[in-house]
């Protein structure tokens, strides 16, 4: 494992990480959670991610849980949770001050810790002034609850607004945001967060770095009976696959798997270490229903040298969609 500087802060984060969205709770149970978890953490994985929003809850429990029976340090590792969605009642949702502090709350009973390490404004929040989240935050950290806090898809501009807000009032500033980046989802961590990486030194954790399993090349004949996609609740995923769009891409994914045996390697471990190839990313949120995938895409890392610049602008030419503004990374 390899590890870096969560933006500009002194956390030292594992360049993998390991997140329990739709999986724990809605495709794997508590025996099978502490077998990943463990299986990552063997390997170096130190950041696990997860939300209150997640499974509704239940993934935060059955994460919580298997830290408890596994007994590792608190110290050896990070753990996060983030707060938008956390019920149907006005008080339960947004990023007022006071779902901020009613979420973390929660989320430290569910995961049975003390304090969070990342706490994450899952979206932004329209009906809230930016300077009340900010400041709500501010609190959290400063009250030790939390350690650093971010944002998750939030816009430049949003985020441009939060810094300033911070730097004005003195409040603590945003550490990292955790947007979605893959080699078909590119517009906001190589176009619109560029001068935010330089102005600010934000820090990513990205998440989706398969296209929400579309790089691993398994919709090639079709969608899988035992795929995510036919989860309930996830319509939306299959609507967007058996698409127009979605079967060009389903298109693309055959050729870049091509690629990716002319290197030796997989789609999946090609497609994350292309994510891993980009400085501006801190950190690759790794998924998993089972432990022989999660222990597969872990070596991924060892592959981020095989994409030299030749293979780049060969799966460049392939997708054919880099953003105007973007960060060279090849």
């Amino acid at each position: 494992m390899e590890y870096t500087n969560l933006g500009r802060s002194g956390l030292m984060i594992s360049k993998m990480s390991f997140g329990s969205w739709v999986t724990f709770g809605s495709q794997v149970d508590l025996s099978a959670s502490k077998k990943m978890i463990k299986t990552a953490y063997d390997a170096g994985v130190n950041f696990f991610d997860n939300a209150e929003v997640y499974a509704n809850g239940e993934s935060e429990r059955l994460m919580g849980q298997a830290f408890k029976d596994l007994d590792f340090g608190r110290d050896t590792y990070t753990v996060s949770s983030k707060v938008f969605w956390g019920g149907e009642k006005p008080t339960q949702v947004g990023l007022s001050c006071k779902h901020i502090r009613d979420a973390c709350d929660a989320a430290l009973k569910r995961l049975q810790v003390d304090y969070l390490d990342l706490f994450f404004c899952h979206r932004p929040d329209v009906y809230t002034p930016v300077e009340e989240t900010v400041n709500a935050m501010s609190d959290l950290v400063r009250s030790g609850k939390i350690l650093y806090w971010g944002t998750s898809e939030w816009g430049a501009q949003a985020l441009t607004e939060a810094f300033g807000i911070a730097e004005k009032y003195n409040l603590v500033k945003p550490t990292m945001e955790q947007p979605q980046y893959n080699i078909f989802e590119r517009d906001k961590v190589e176009g619109d967060y560029s001068p935010l990486f330089k102005t600010f030194g934000l820090g990513t954790t990205i998440w989706s770095p398969l296209a929400s399993g579309l790089l691993s090349g398994k919709y090639a004949n079709g969608i899988p009976k035992d795929s995510r996609v036919t989860l309930p609740g996830y319509e939306w995923l299959k609507a967007r696959f058996e698409s127009e769009e979605g079967a060009k891409k389903i298109e693309q994914t055959v050729r870049l798997g091509h690629i990716a045996k002319k290197l030796g390697t997989t789609l999946p471990r090609m497609s994350i270490a292309w994510c891993l190839k980009n400085p501006n990313v801190s950190s690759v949120i790794l998924g998993a229903s089972r432990v022989e995938q999660l222990e597969e895409n872990l070596k991924s890392l060892a592959d981020v040298k095989l994409l030299d610049g030749h293979v780049m602008e060969e799966i460049e030419s392939i997708v054919q969609n880099k953003p105007k503004a973007q960060s060279d990374f090849r």
